[in-house]
């Protein structure tokens, strides 16, 4: 941190993964004090592997962490330079070939990989753990000012509080003045994630070639995600099955009582959701050898605000989405960005935190809320619901320039518009 211009505030974030720790780094390399409390033991991330677009590419490139990403990673270079969408059934049709041009390039890693990554940039003094929020109050002493309260009895005060503790966030009804599940809706939508090894697959004579980037394989109300990590050596396996109990609303939609949301998936059932696929599924669905059954839940209906005083949320928190997009990472990524260029502005200062929370809102809301719409008609096009239909033709037509507002946001221009904003308020 450039300790010349040290803040004369201090920032809490609630949730050490991914989003919430590059929201400290960004804060912490824009000269705001910022301490990381995550609930469990050390930093962790759960899950297999994560896309990483362009957009995501050139924040960690601007925060200079991209390289020790791209290390962990263990590949040379941009792995997911393609995306391919091939038909699930016998024949394996090709319905749309994306070669991408160097600059959409992004990456697929895995979640603690990138992780691990990160850590290396934060200083780990500024790290808390075992601390599972559970209220943020504003101080006796000081109104201004907020007092976050943890399970194991302590508490700490800072001037800003950042809720990135994910989809079961408990800032979130801080923020909404709402249980937390008032927002949460299961997505209707069951993915089976697995890793299986490159090399299997090829002895096991699979025709496809599944190391150039990303490939789907589309069906009727299910498909199927693959992308290597690991240098090429390993691939991640994302299958998904919507609606298996019929057309329900997206909210109306429950887990049984006491389902949990991610468990063991027996091999027999993953099989037997794709009996109608073609050979290339059955022989890659073959060499898994241990799967997770994940029930997708989402933020929805979605928030009304992502800040509340001096309280704002970040990533899943503030936006669950579904995965179809490969975006929800890369949008939790742009949040702290937005947020860090704010409050590391020079104009930003203790007494301004409410009104910068406030613009961030009205900056990052609605892009958020866009791409979390886009994510869910990508997956009825995935699922053979497009408007054009499932052919090579319709596919074509509904998925060209279909990444085009993720991946080319202008995302400074975000950021000077709302400078610009706090300016003509007599903020800045």
């Amino acid at each position: 941190m450039d300790t010349s211009r040290t803040k004369d505030f201090r920032v809490a974030i609630v949730g050490g993964g991914v989003c919430g720790l590059t929201c400290a780094i960004a804060l912490a390399k824009k000269g705001v004090p910022v301490d990381v409390f995550e609930s469990a033991g050390e930093f962790l991330e759960i899950g297999a592997g994560v896309g990483l677009g362009p957009n995501s590419v050139r924040i960690l490139r601007g925060l200079g962490v991209f390289e020790d990403v791209l290390a962990k990673s263990t590949d040379p270079d941009l792995n997911m330079n393609a995306f391919r969408f091939i038909s699930g059934y016998e024949g394996h049709e090709v319905l749309y070939d994306n070669p991408l041009p160097k600059e959409d390039c992004g990456i697929g890693i895995l979640r603690f990989a990138f992780l691990n990554a990160l850590v290396g940039h934060f200083d780990k003094s500024k790290a808390h753990f075992h601390k599972r929020c559970t209220n943020v109050t504003p101080s006796a002493q000081n109104p201004s000012r907020l007092v976050l309260a943890f399970a194991d009895g302590t508490t700490y005060e800072a001037d800003l509080v950042i809720g990135a503790d994910g989809i079961r966030s408990s800032v979130r009804s801080i923020v909404t003045g709402r249980p937390s599940d008032a927002n949460l809706s299961f997505s209707n939508t069951i993915a089976y994630r697995a890793l299986v090894s490159w090399d299997q697959l090829k002895d096991k004579g699979l025709k496809t070639d599944l190391t150039k980037g990303m490939t789907c394989f589309a069906g009727k109300g299910r498909h199927i995600i693959v992308y290597p990590i690991n240098g090429g050596k390993t691939i991640n396996v994302v299958a998904f099955v919507t609606n298996m109990d019929g057309d329900i609303p997206v909210g109306n939609g429950k887990l049984p009582l006491g389902a949990q949301w991610v468990c063991d998936a027996p091999k027999d059932e993953l099989l037997s959701k794709y009996e109608e696929f073609g050979s290339d599924i059955k022989t890659l669905l073959s060499c898994v050898r241990k799967s997770s059954k994940w029930s997708i839940h989402i933020v929805y209906p979605p928030l009304e605000s992502y800040v509340n005083g001096r309280i704002a949320l970040v990533g899943d928190s503030a936006h669950a989405m579904r995965t179809h997009l490969g975006a929800g990472a890369g949008q939790g990524l742009e949040d702290g960005y937005v947020l860090s260029h704010l409050l590391g502005h020079p104009s930003a200062n203790a007494n301004n935190l409410e009104q910068v929370l406030q613009v961030y809102d009205g900056v990052r809301r609605p892009r958020a809320q866009e791409i979390w719409e886009r994510t869910a008609r990508t997956g009825e096009i995935y699922e053979g619901r497009g408007p054009s239909g499932f052919s090579p033709e319709g596919f074509t037509k509904d998925l060209t320039y279909n990444w085009e507002c993720v991946w080319h946001h202008d995302l400074d221009g975000d950021i000077q518009a709302a400078v610009k904003q706090l300016e003509e308020a007599g903020v800045f």
